[in-house]
């Protein structure tokens, strides 16, 4: 990632205060994570747009690859405890101009949209993410 950009999103974070700066870089790898799996990559950049709802999906495939049964523990040391967290990040990084945004965003789109305890329940998900295939 580009240096000024790393500062920016750095500088966001302290600014916040409420989310650690790991997490706002996660967010950009489970946006790029989402749009691959939703075949938009060759898509002209303005159309490549995804929903709340569709990256709060993406986030939870890419959290699961990425960091199995601690994604949950990783998420709290992050300061993420529901998915109106990636909301408020998301925003936070809209009003930053580190990402955009449609007329038609809003951060309620990402509030309630699945508990954490029932979607990171690896016991639950670990047969599920044993079948996906490998990428």
């Amino acid at each position: 990632m580009e240096e000024e950009f790393l500062t920016a999103v750095e500088a966001l974070a302290e600014r916040e205060g409420r989310y650690h700066k790991a997490g706002y870089l996660f967010i950009y790898d489970a946006l790029q994570y989402t749009v691959e799996k939703m075949g938009k990559t060759a898509l002209p950049k303005e159309q490549r747009h995804v929903s709340g709802r569709d990256l709060l999906q993406g986030i939870s495939q890419y959290s699961l690859e990425q960091f199995g049964p601690l994604t949950r523990a990783v998420f709290a040391h992050w300061g993420i405890h529901h998915t109106g967290d990636f909301g408020r990040m998301v925003f936070s990084l809209v009003e930053a101009e580190l990402m955009s945004k449609t007329p038609q965003d809003c951060p309620e789109d990402f509030a309630g949209v699945y508990d954490f305890a029932e979607e990171f329940d690896w016991k639950k998900r670990k047969a599920q993410f044993k079948r996906l295939p490998a990428s």
